[in-house]
């Protein structure tokens, strides 16, 4: 798509800015430029095209490059590009800031003028928190922002997936170790790696099955006590667990639990009453 801003923008200069013949100024982009180094060649050609004629073509550029044209107007101040640029791309290429939550929320904070992108970012985190774990980029999320994520009681996945996801950022952290191959020395570093989100991990959410599997083979990683009780919930059901567990998560979407006899309703409340929890 084509989108003109000649409204706002002086006479059309294309012409003028397709003739090599007659210039006299010259302006350095890219790596090697000491002007503008964070900006290309291809896109300071996009921008030179919107500044002189007042014309956006979007047609060839996937969504990585459009942001990138963002950010090269946010640089140069071109204020109605850098609305217009924000506005297309949450409502055209949602689903590519997704995959790239990490690097869009980091370098959303860095420009001041993106304040629609961080909306977006701020919005995802809210409504589809699940999202971010799916990213392509989830490893690189700062510890602080995941630690916000698994704190959330209406994260909207299994406890088994989020023990997952919190393993595989832990391992990316250390990326020498092998998870199924940890030494003691690793256990340790991956314990302290990990000692902001363990606590928030509702261990008493999982089954027998998945506690065996998925969380006993790693129980260096949690303190003895924890373990103790956790082990004992799962060999002696009537044990009543200790006061200060944390309680099942709130799943209110269909597609998280796999039954045609019971919903997400009726799960949580059997969940309540498998941990005890006084429910009405």
């Amino acid at each position: 798509m084509s989108t003109q801003f000649l409204s706002t923008l002086s006479q059309n200069y294309i012409e003028l800015l397709d003739n090599n013949e007659y210039y006299d100024i010259t302006v350095e982009v890219g790596k090697d430029s000491n002007r503008l180094p964070n900006i290309s060649p291809k896109v300071f050609q996009i921008i030179l095209r919107y500044i002189y004629g007042g014309i956006l073509s979007l047609n060839e550029q996937n969504a990585s490059q459009i942001f990138q044209i963002l950010l090269a107007a946010d640089e140069l101040d071109l204020q109605e590009l850098i609305g217009y640029l924000q506005k297309y791309l949450v409502e055209n290429e949602s689903e590519w800031m997704e995959q790239h939550f990490e690097f869009i929320h980091r370098t959303s904070f860095q420009y001041d003028s993106l304040s629609e992108i961080r909306q977006f970012c701020r919005d995802l985190t809210a409504k589809s928190p699940e999202k971010v774990f799916k990213s392509l980029d989830f490893t690189s999320l700062p510890e602080k922002s995941l630690v916000q994520l698994i704190k959330r009681d209406d994260l909207q996945m299994k406890e088994i997936e989020v023990w997952e996801h919190v393993l595989k950022w832990g391992l990316a952290q250390n990326p020498t170790f092998d998870l199924n191959d940890l030494s003691d020395a690793d256990f340790k570093t991956m314990k302290n790696t990990l000692q902001h989100c363990l606590p928030w991990i509702r261990f008493f959410s999982l089954s027998s099955k998945e506690f065996l599997q998925k969380v006993r083979p790693y129980k260096k990683l949690l303190r003895r006590q924890v373990y103790e009780n956790l082990l004992n919930s799962h060999l002696d059901p009537d044990i009543k667990p200790i006061d200060n567990i944390l309680l099942p998560r709130n799943i209110r979407f269909d597609g998280i639990i796999d039954s045609k006899i019971i919903d997400l309703n009726m799960a949580s409340i059997i969940s309540r009453w498998i941990n005890k929890v006084d429910v009405n």
